[in-house]
């Protein structure tokens, strides 16, 4: 399946719900995280509406959820939402993409 087909398909379907495999995903990796929290994104020209969950750690995973249902997401989760057009991504997000970042320069180094 090529790039351009899988935001098509994502974009027709795109009914302000979250797909069943979807929201599995995200309740999977909220259950296996500690100190999840959502920060949902605004709708694109290329997307829906997104939310991205972000770990204490500042591990994180972004999917596509529709405009109602990050709500529904969260309440369903029992995690806080945030808007991150007004609070903007937490730092331990950027934290975790730099460290992971120095991790795959020093295994392209080592090798």
């Amino acid at each position: 399946m090529g790039l351009l087909s899988r935001f098509s398909r994502r974009k027709a379907g795109g009914s302000g719900k979250t797909s069943t495999q979807d929201a599995q995903y995200l309740a999977n990796w909220a259950k296996t995280h500690t100190g999840v929290e959502a920060y949902v994104e605004p709708k694109t020209t290329v997307t829906d509406v997104t939310a991205v969950l972000i770990a204490v750690d500042g591990e994180w995973t972004r999917r596509i959820v529709g405009e109602r249902g990050a709500q529904k997401l969260a309440e369903d989760l029992g995690i806080p939402v945030y808007d991150v057009r007004k609070t903007g991504y937490p730092q331990r997000m950027r934290d975790y993409d730099a460290r992971k970042k120095i991790e795959r320069r020093r295994q392209t180094e080592g090798s």
